[in-house]
């Protein structure tokens, strides 16, 4: 499936809930917190059709997030009935890592690409203070056994906040040498409450690391995702870079989204989509739905405007867009 610009369309972020058990500064507010009622997102059902109708559209690549997807008390039914879907080659997880452990042995065993564990901080106070309600044990925990089980990939998502957790670079840096996963500096992006923090641009924190290590760029394609990978001498994982600001990758995107209650987004930035729960609950065949897939999807933004106050921009919680 391709959009008007010739991108080839293969990776769709799957978001099944807009809860969440933690409160991150930088994604979901504390207070006035309203999420969607629960029939207000799709069934397990809908989500097994929408997957089938996008994996013989050629998405071979499904990546489950939230909020944290882990809440949703039928994850595992919509996890199992994804990871049965003949055509999807390869499916990742993101969570905040808290209520991942137990499911582990599980999610061993199917078509687990990898798993995406967010962890701002490696010191047990900032992090209770970045999360408001989080233990750092448990996180580390999780990703212990998750080395143990031999997934395929392991990444630790690292968004740098100024002033929070910006000298915690090389602890992580340190962190991808002492075990074998892979670290990504996120550059935080100006979505909801992420406005009011200040943005570390990982041209910085890049230039941080090469004061202490030598950087290798890494040859091989990992994952379906954007960013550059570096290895240093002393390495066991990858150091990865995501750079949405500093470095706009749009000109390569070939991802769309599915927020909690069915609406297809096609770029994380602007409103442009549609709904999708709309035609699911209406009667339509899945050729039909099918085909208004593909016209929507050939008009995919060429690019975000992340840096400029837009009306035509969304400007909801990464919650509830889909982390």
């Amino acid at each position: 499936m391709k959009d008007k610009l010739g991108r080839n369309i293969e990776y769709l972020r799957l978001s099944i809930t807009d809860r969440c058990n933690l409160r991150c500064k930088y994604c979901m507010s504390e207070d006035n917190i309203v999420f969607l009622p629960k029939e207000e997102l799709l069934t397990a059902e809908e989500i097994k059709t929408v997957v089938e109708i996008f994996s013989e559209l050629g998405i071979k690549k499904i990546r489950i997030t939230g909020g944290e997807p882990l809440v949703r008390n039928n994850f595992k039914e919509i996890i199992t009935n994804i990871n049965n879907i003949e055509n999807i080659q390869s499916i990742s997880i993101t969570s905040n890592g808290i209520l991942l452990e137990k499911e582990l042995e599980d999610l061993s065993k199917m078509k687990i690409h990898s798993l995406n564990i967010s962890i701002d901080t490696l010191k047990e106070e900032l992090y209770n203070k970045i999360t408001c309600c989080g233990e750092l044990k448990t996180v580390l925990s999780t990703i212990k056994k998750a080395i143990s089980l031999n997934f395929k990939r392991i990444k630790l998502n690292i968004v740098l906040m100024k002033g929070k957790n910006d000298g915690e670079i090389m602890d992580f840096v340190r962190l991808s040498e002492k075990y074998p996963v892979d670290i990504r500096f996120i550059e935080l992006m100006p979505i909801g409450l992420g406005k009011q923090f200040q943005r570390v641009s990982n041209d910085e924190v890049l230039e941080i690391i090469k004061k202490e290590r030598t950087l290798v760029p890494v040859e091989e394609k990992i994952g379906s995702g954007p960013a550059n990978y570096y290895k240093t001498e002393f390495s066991k994982g990858y150091i990865g870079f995501i750079n949405p600001i500093s470095h706009s990758f749009c000109s390569e995107c070939n991802r769309i989204r599915i927020t909690p209650e069915g609406y297809l987004k096609l770029c994380l930035h602007w409103k442009d989509g549609i709904d999708l729960k709309k035609y699911l609950r209406s009667g339509l065949s899945k050729e039909e739905i099918k085909q208004i897939i593909i016209d929507t999807v050939y008009n995919k933004p060429e690019e975000h405007s992340m840096t400029q106050d837009n009306l035509d921009s969304d400007s909801r919680y990464m919650n509830e867009i889909g982390g």
